[in-house]
């Protein structure tokens, strides 16, 4: 890797050295001069400071091509990710590219085979994936006698390590079987260059067949060699493949432990490019066929431990019912040879309840046994006992109903066969119907406890779907942002049994803590680097995963169709998380995004709602505007063409009407605009009224009076209630509140009939009106008469006016505490009124 970084520099590329481990050797280190290296980071572990790849170094100086070796190492605790290949793979994405290193035993798939052959277990691993993923592969082999010779003359390690490594490791025998599977796995890439590069180009030849693999994962520790297994197979075949776990219906709550190591075999074929499938079921070799045809399986790879005689017996062991079913499926059998299948024999752990009911249960089924036989002689007892072991089955389990068969076979002989009160028995027929009595309480106790399991593990799916139905409905009748953000928040608390935080990113800003529970309103460094981990790249990060493990969340992104917006980070209470749980989680974070993407959407379409109705707004007033204002505009600049071009040869009086049409629109115009800028403070909150003492009468006479000067040919009927109406208000909104209600009765009333004007108070309300002979408002306009440029027309083909006069009327009338609205037909039959409701005030 370094003669060709001397190389490519040489051509021009920006090439750097990220970690190289030279293991001391000069030839090495000669090689690294002229190239740049960049600084290492020092790292403390366990007293001594270790010199590791800064990854955040290499990703600022950002190279064309940087190297990194010794892919397979592992990077400190309180780094990034816990392998540095996950370092390579963070390198790439962010579009540098990279040359690396390592050892054929290094290979997941292959390290089961390398420990066989060796004798030392691999601990250092790469996925598959990696080696698949890369754009180039290039084997660098020589014999086992030149490499132990290089061995020798300390060409690859200092003296000390390399006389360990010849001692042990690097032994001519298993040089020679890893140089062959080494030899074997590039080849195969080869090919499969080859058949992509014939595809590619429509070459015809013979095709390899479509297989497809499917390996069954179960819960004992061959399972692991079983998925590697099956990972060669489809390596070699080029197919894709399923590893499946099925479990009956009571072992899907089971044992911890078996648990465990089923979630770290499905966590190992995930790794080597698996699909991952769980299902239950009571016949596991049936659904194991039913689910091979569904997906198109050619071949089953199978585990086989060496089974006891019970589960022979009873026909449990997979491996055998597959290979009888099985039509035209090639089954794969591994043995468990060489590996520990089953850890040593020891007592199981029997809960104390389930030994106490146990005993207790037989303890009292004795004297029942007795007072029955004292009453009833009868020549069979073992009911009583039989109901004890169901009892203990039903209520405690298995274990239970085995130990309470195991007490009532002895306290049956003790008590009620002769000899009593001694464990002998004088009678074949009676160590007959003991021992049958024996075989049917353990059968019975155990298919009863079976029953038990099944019926705890239904109860707890129940359970699981109705916290996420639960959940769901929270979701769907919340419409409001914050509220979807603290039901997420407490439900997913809850689902962990610990803590839970949601960090959401507003617009191109960093993320923010939204919701917490329990509240929370910061995180840790390395709880911040994980968070942002998880939401710029869209992958789960933080506690229990291989990037940033340090953290003590776990953060997984929230996906939507459109960007990754954030992340959920939970934290159990318990420091463990179990794979029902975290299917849980899964489930909670993918309605989670749904329901923001939801929220988000309905935030838009209320957006678009306001702007489109602004979009209206804007266009209503510039059409109002543009009429309002070229009217009386051709009607000045006619009238001031006609008087510049004939102004001399006109008649005095045609002049003085032209300037009197002047005046009369430019007057039109200043009272449009002044109504513009009125509505303009009104909405804007511009507009503080003032709470002096006034009387509500002098206001309408002063209205009044200003009418008459206006429309001298106009007729204005009052009616006041008394001479003197006190009130406290703004006199001046009041007088333009009146007047304009007043102007809009003059433009829809005919000359020739009166306009009432009229005030009266009804306790502490001053009531004002204005009324009209004119024709009316229609029933369905009472409202929208006061809305913004919206005009009714009057019907005698007269202009209607600019449609602001009565929203600046509702708006004054809203700022000094009262309302208005109209009544139309007024009186007789046609007609408006429109009535001012205000308070006297004090």
């Amino acid at each position: 890797m370094l003669a060709g970084a001397h190389r490519l520099k040489g051509e021009g590329r920006d090439v750097v050295v990220g970690a190289a481990e030279t293991h001391g050797r000069a030839e090495t280190n000669a090689l690294l001069q002229g190239l740049e290296v960049l600084p290492r980071r020092a790292v403390s572990y366990h007293g001594v400071v270790l010199q590791e790849f800064d990854l955040d170094a290499a990703l600022m100086r950002r190279p064309q091509l940087i190297i990194v070796d010794e892919l397979a190492h592992s990077n400190p605790a309180e780094a990034r990710h816990p392998k540095r290949y996950q370092d390579v793979e963070e390198l790439l994405a962010a579009g540098i590219d990279v040359w690396t290193a390592l050892n054929i035993q290094h290979i997941e798939s292959l390290s089961d085979v390398v420990s066989s052959i060796t004798g030392i277990a691999v601990r250092e691993v790469v996925p598959d994936t990696v080696l698949e993923n890369a754009d180039d592969v290039v084997l660098v082999d020589i014999t086992p006698d030149e490499l132990i010779q290089r061995l020798k003359d300390g060409k690859i390690y200092l003296p000390a390590t390399a006389q360990r490594a010849a001692d042990n490791f690097l032994q001519a025998g298993n040089l020679t079987a890893l140089r062959e599977l080494a030899l074997r796995r590039t080849a195969q890439r080869v090919d499969d260059e080859m058949v992509d590069y014939l595809r590619q180009r429509a070459i015809e030849g013979p095709w390899p067949t479509a297989e497809r693999i499917m390996v069954c994962v179960g819960s004992d520790a061959l399972s692991e060699k079983v998925v590697r297994a099956a990972a060669r197979l489809a390596n070699g075949l080029n197919a894709p493949w399923l590893a499946v776990h099925l479990a009956r219906p009571a072992e899907a709550a089971g044992d911890p432990d078996h648990l465990k190591r089923i979630d770290d075999s499905l966590a190992l074929a995930t790794r080597l490019g698996a699909q991952i499938l769980r299902h239950t079921a009571f016949d596991i070799a049936n659904e194991a066929l039913r689910i091979a045809q569904r997906e198109n399986i050619t071949q089953i790879v199978v585990g086989r431990s060496k089974p006891g005689w019970l589960k022979t017996a009873l026909g449990r062991s997979l491996p055998d019912a597959l290979l009888r079913r099985s039509n035209g499926l090639a089954i794969h059998v591994i043995s468990d040879e060489g590996v520990r299948t089953h850890a040593p024999w020891r007592w199981p752990k029997i809960p104390q309840p389930a030994l106490f009911a146990a005993l207790v249960s037989v303890a009292a089924a004795i004297p029942v046994a007795v007072g029955i036989n004292q009453l009833l002689p009868l020549s069979n007892l073992s009911m009583v006992f039989l109901t004890a072991v169901l009892f203990c089955a039903v209520r405690f389990g298995t274990w239970s109903a085995t130990i309470a068969s195991v007490l009532s076979f002895l306290a049956y002989n003790f008590f009620f066969i002769p000899p009593r009160y001694t464990l002998t028995i004088a009678s074949p027929q009676e160590l007959l119907s003991l021992f049958v009595f024996l075989l049917v309480a353990i059968f019975t106790g155990s298919l009863t406890g079976r029953v038990r399991g099944q019926s705890v593990a239904a109860l707890a799916r129940v359970k699981q779907i109705q916290s996420l139905l639960d959940f769901s409905g929270k979701l769907s009748a919340t419409v409001k942002s914050d509220d979807v953000l603290w039901a997420i928040a407490t439900h997913a608390a809850s689902t962990v049994e610990g803590q839970s935080i949601i960090l959401l990113r507003r617009g191109e800003g960093d993320l923010q803590i939204l919701a917490a529970m329990p509240p929370e309103d910061d995180l840790g460094t390395s709880d911040w680097a994980a968070a942002r981990w998880a939401a710029d790249h869209g992958d789960t990060a933080g506690w229990n995963t291989g990037t940033l493990p340090s953290a003590h969340f776990l953060f997984l992104p929230l996906r939507t169709p459109y960007a990754v917006i954030g992340c959920i980070g939970v934290r159990p209470g318990s420091g463990k998380l179990s794979d029902e749980t975290r299917r849980l989680v899964d489930g909670l974070v993918g309605q989670s995004s749904v329901a923001l993407e939801r929220t988000r959407l309905v935030s838009e379409a209320a957006d678009a709602r306001t702007t489109a109705e602004a979009e209206k707004l804007r266009a209503t007033l510039l059409s109002s505007i543009s009429h309002d204002f070229r009217t009386p505009l051709a009607s000045i600049v006619g009238s001031i063409s006609a008087l510049r071009s004939l102004g001399a040869k006109m008649p005095a009086e045609d002049r003085e009407d032209l300037l009197a049409n002047i005046e009369e629109e430019a007057q039109h115009l200043s009272r449009f605009v002044t109504n513009l800028l009125d509505m303009t403070k009104f909405e804007g909150g511009a507009v503080q009224p003032r709470h002096d003492a006034i009387d509500a009468v002098e206001v309408a006479m002063a209205v009044v009076r200003r009418a008459k000067a206006i429309w001298p040919d106009r007729v204005f009927q009052t009616r006041w209630g008394s001479n003197a109406m006190p009130m406290q208000s703004d006199a001046s909104l009041l007088e333009q509140l009146m007047f304009n209600l007043v102007e809009n009765a003059c433009k829809y009333t005919p000359i020739d009939t009166p306009i009432t004007v009229a005030a009266s108070q009804n306790l502490d309300r001053v009531i004002l009106t204005v009324e009209d002979q004119g024709t009316g408002i229609p029933p369905e306009e009472l409202e929208r008469v006061f809305e913004k440029f919206h005009r009714v027309a009057p019907g005698d083909g007269r202009p209607s006016g600019t449609g602001l006069g009565l929203a600046i009327c509702k708006a004054i009338a809203a700022s000094l505490g009262g309302t208005i609205h109209a009544e139309s037909p007024a009186a007789a039959g046609h007609g408006a009124r429109f009535v001012v409701n205000l308070p006297v005030g004090t």
